[in-house]
């Protein structure tokens, strides 16, 4: 799970909240258009076109606005920009198990929750070389329950990340040269088109440290 520091609001997406009027309110369910779209943009872009949660890159239309705290508790306004993230899975394909925002679903418990937008959460969990996730101190409930309502230990996302740990471990390659694509891999994103290269934390844990 990587970090993710929040941005301001884009303009246009205030803008269409300040048009609030006695004959008519702003709400998520009217959320569409290009308002939707600035926000999808922005999102995205604070992400590095990653998913919040499991660090696969976001495919176009496979992509959706994630409610941090979910908009169905009543607790944070829908509109809330800092409660929105952009998870993956936005359309499940015939047979695709639910994870990241699918499976969270209307679940929130903070103290049972680690947050990407906390900047402890990429300390909160270690990766195997065969893909797997696992909470980093196995007294980490939090972790643990993370990692089991996001599924992000289920065997796609562990295959995913599997293949994208495949080419670090090619024995022909030197130490130096090791280090070299490591480190071109985990470009930040200010150098990198705006973008993070997928399960960026996997990576680093495995390869960095």
């Amino acid at each position: 799970m990587k970090y993710i520091i929040k941005s301001e609001e884009p303009i246009e997406f205030t803008e269409w909240k300040n048009q609030a009027n006695a004959e008519w309110t702003p709400s998520y369910d009217k959320l569409s258009g290009n308002i939707k779209n600035a926000v999808y943009e922005a999102l995205k872009k604070e992400q590095g076109f990653i998913c919040c949660y499991c660090e696969r890159e976001l495919m176009e239309d496979d992509y959706h606005i994630e409610h941090l705290n979910p908009q169905e508790k009543g607790i944070v306004d829908p509109l809330e920009y800092s409660n929105m993230l952009c998870s993956c899975q936005r359309q499940l394909k015939k047979g695709e198990p639910r994870h990241c925002g699918n499976s969270k679903g209307k679940w929130f418990k903070e103290e049972s929750f680690i947050s990407p937008l906390s900047p402890e959460c990429e300390r909160k969990f270690k990766y195997t070389f065969d893909g797997h996730v696992e909470s980093a101190n196995e007294m980490d409930y939090a972790a643990s329950i993370t990692i089991d309502k996001l599924r992000l230990g289920i065997d796609k996302l562990n295959k995913m990340r599997e293949k994208a740990i495949e080419p670090f471990i090619d024995y022909v390659l030197s130490d130096q040269e090791l280090i070299d694509f490591v480190s071109g891999y985990l470009i930040e994103k200010v150098d990198n088109d705006g973008k993070y290269n997928p399960f960026y934390t996997t990576i680093k844990y495995l390869f960095v440290g």
